[in-house]
């Protein structure tokens, strides 16, 4: 579904999955800047989202997710992920429960099949999941970062998505809040992420993963690995060399020398940093290792842990 904000001035649709909004408006290191400065707002318009209510939804949500229903319930951005039995992340949902209902948004594409597994799980509890992608547009506004993990999120009716733009703007493009978004070192499920992925290795820990509740699915593997430390591999920045007039492709091998360890995720060109990106390596990489990317030199920067997989930096994460 084609954003209504593509037909504003200098919009140039993106690539892809985020083909439906706008990559840039004409100059992504100036709608950089105005985020950075806390103006503006994003287009995140073809994003799914889900609607999830009835009296028992925070205890199903308790049940089959990694989040606690306390965090859920607390009126607050939040974020909840469902593993597999082996404790791979299958989905990362991210929002928040009004005392109503709890709305969440999630990658394009991907809501079906949360609905469908949450359908199929809820047996006889009074809950309803919908998908309102048609009826509530995703937007992001750095004014409304308070400091807590996933803020900034917005849901607005879809129709009202004009209005909205006249009076929240300047409007950024993709590959602004993308570079941004690296720069923090928040993952993007399915990009920066693989069908192997575990919370520990990208710093979910954090803020999607609630430690003290009782049993759900993949919770032996999330505890164990937390419990002892070392998880297999971990989510790292890439300081890309800006000598190559390009950026690594998303999926890409990560090479230490000869040795593939590990794979590239999203990338971007920051207004400060340059050319940087997200990888997911293997843990016992050196900290302080050049790597190829995709046959570009890369410097690493530390975004978790490798003892204790959770993200050094929480706080700027959102």
């Amino acid at each position: 579904m084609a954003s209504p904000l593509l037909s504003l001035p200098g919009a140039v649709a993106g690539d892809g999955v985020d083909a439906p909004v706008a990559a840039h408006y004409g100059s992504f290191n100036l709608e950089q800047r105005a985020l950075d400065q806390g103006e503006g707002f994003v287009d995140l318009s073809h994003r799914d989202v889900v609607r999830i209510s009835g009296p028992d939804r925070l205890e199903l949500l308790h049940n089959l997710t990694t989040q606690h229903r306390d965090a859920l319930a607390s009126g607050q951005p939040t974020a909840f992920l469902v593993l597999s039995p082996q404790g791979h992340v299958e989905h990362a949902v991210f929002g928040h429960d009004d005392g109503e209902v709890f709305v969440g948004h999630l990658e394009p594409g991907a809501g079906a099949a949360l609905i469908d597994f949450l359908t199929k799980m809820r047996f006889m509890m009074r809950v309803e999941i919908d998908d309102v992608t048609s009826e509530l547009a995703t937007t992001w506004r750095p004014a409304k970062r308070v400091g807590t993990a996933f803020d900034g999120y917005e849901f607005i009716p879809r129709e009202r998505l004009d209005e909205y733009a006249k009076a929240a703007g300047p409007a950024a493009g993709l590959w602004a809040f993308e570079a941004l978004r690296i720069e923090r070192g928040e993952p993007r499920f399915g990009i920066d992420t693989d069908h192997r992925t575990i919370p520990n290795e990208v710093g979910w820990i954090n803020s999607a993963v609630h430690l003290d509740k009782g049993c759900y699915r993949g919770q032996e593997t999330v505890a164990r690995v937390h419990t002892l430390g070392r998880p297999p591999r971990r989510l790292v920045l890439l300081h890309l060399d800006g000598s190559e007039n390009r950026l690594p492709k998303q999926g890409a091998p990560v090479r230490l020398g000869e040795k593939e360890i590990g794979f590239v995720g999203s990338s971007a060109r920051h207004h400060e940093l340059g050319p940087i990106g997200l990888a997911v390596i293997k843990r016992n990489v050196a900290v302080d290792a050049t790597l190829d990317a995709d046959g570009i030199p890369a410097g690493q920067e530390v975004l978790v842990d490798p003892e204790i997989g959770l993200h050094v930096r929480p706080n700027l994460r959102g």
